[in-house]
């Protein structure tokens, strides 16, 4: 069969299963607002939690950053690319959530990748939550270890594949808050776990960091932990803090290990120094500002408060995942969405699993109060007159 005719009946598939995916065009700052295709749409559907993406201190900053050291870093970390900028934030990173060391990575798929590659090997044992994100999973695949999935924070799963492992060391990794379900991974009970069998555990607080947590600093904090011994914090700085790039924090030996052995660290040209400084900014902002997060906990509870007589709201989250019967119907409402100027995705298998398509609706402390009030009466009144149904 030739390429064309195999790609033609792979991408043919997708279509009739209504899961083609396309990419629309932003001419406008992410905000609670944004231009989509010309279109001016209320958005619910970015991860810029806390509003700081388009904030003008945090562009201040990363103009000067320009200004002082160029646009690009020039080079890997560990040749001549790690810069003033990438060095302060650092440091500001691991005083913020309690760890000796932080190491800034790309991204959040990078660092994700570099973890289990780097501290597993063959004879090692790598267990993973059923839901956690596909950076998480594709690390795991990247390692040589054993990886099995546990059930979706399931912690008697983990203690009994722990306690009978046989292997020569263990990694556990799961998402901090699950990112298309908004469910929270228990922190304290994993930690005492892993702990008890000397394994590793690894958490992803792409979608806490910044928002849970004293002075957000996340899940692990919250807990009453700090990323310490056998405690491993990866956060992302695209989202709550309205940059880019990610970071891994933990011991010094931990830190140092991961700079000697990740690929994806060692072999990756570092993010540009504005990026940086713009970071630094945002991460100050947070920790000194509470009322944007006590902004963002209002939204979500008037949200949810709005819609329980009319769906099962389970998330406590900035994700508000609301499930739809098929791709089709989950489509359908957000197209009735965006024709009422709402943009909300429509999140659809390979994403989620198969019979988990879904509206994955985002908050923002950007938001006001008006506005979530116009999402929910949207929102109730397409489900009057949708029949999810008939398009299931």
């Amino acid at each position: 069969m030739s390429w064309n005719n195999r790609l033609d009946k792979l991408h043919q598939n997708r279509r009739q299963e209504k899961l083609w995916r396309q990419r629309s065009i932003v001419s406008s700052p992410q905000g609670r607002e944004i231009f989509l295709d010309g279109q001016r749409l209320l958005n619910f559907c970015s991860n810029d939690y806390l509003g700081l993406a388009d904030h003008r201190a945090i562009k201040q900053a990363a103009t000067e950053s320009v200004a002082k050291y160029g646009v690009g870093s020039g080079a890997a970390h560990l040749i001549n690319g790690h810069m003033d900028p990438h060095h302060d934030l650092e440091i500001e990173i691991a005083s913020w959530v309690g760890a000796e060391k932080a190491i800034l990575f790309s991204t959040g798929y990078m660092a994700n990748l570099a973890i289990p590659q780097a501290f597993l090997n063959k004879s090692d044992l790598l267990l993973q939550d059923r839901l956690n994100h596909a950076s998480l999973i594709d690390g795991g695949r990247f390692s040589s270890a054993k990886m099995i999935r546990y059930p979706h924070c399931d912690t008697e799963s983990v203690s009994r594949r722990l306690k009978r492992s046989g292997y020569e060391a263990a990694m556990v990794m799961t998402d901090g808050v699950f990112s298309m379900d908004g469910t929270v991974a228990p922190v304290p009970e994993l930690n005492r776990i892993c702990k008890l069998h000397e394994a590793l555990l690894v958490i992803d607080e792409a979608h806490s960091i910044g928002l849970i947590g004293p002075d957000g600093a996340g899940l692990i904090r919250q807990a009453g932990l700090c990323p310490t011994g056998n405690l491993i914090m990866m956060g992302t700085l695209g989202k709550a803090c309205g940059s880019f790039g990610a970071f891994v924090a933990g011991d010094q030996q931990m830190m140092d290990h991961l700079v000697q052995f990740g690929r994806s660290y060692i072999y990756t040209t570092a993010i540009p120094p504005a990026l940086a400084s713009a970071t630094l900014a945002a991460i100050r902002l947070i920790r000194e500002h509470s009322e944007l997060r006590e902004r963002l906990s209002k939204h979500i509870e008037q949200f949810r408060s709005g819609l329980e007589s009319l769906f099962k709201i389970q998330s406590t989250t900035a994700i508000q995942p609301i499930p739809m019967p098929s791709p089709a119907a989950a489509i359908q409402f957000s197209k009735c969405l965006k024709q009422d100027g709402i943009l909300v995705s429509a999140i659809r298998p390979p994403t989620v699993p198969p019979n988990g398509s879904r509206l994955r609706i985002t908050l923002s402390a950007a938001h006001r109060s008006e506005d979530v009030e116009r999402l929910v009466q949207s929102i109730v009144q397409i489900s009057k007159t949708l029949s999810l149904d008939s398009i299931g």
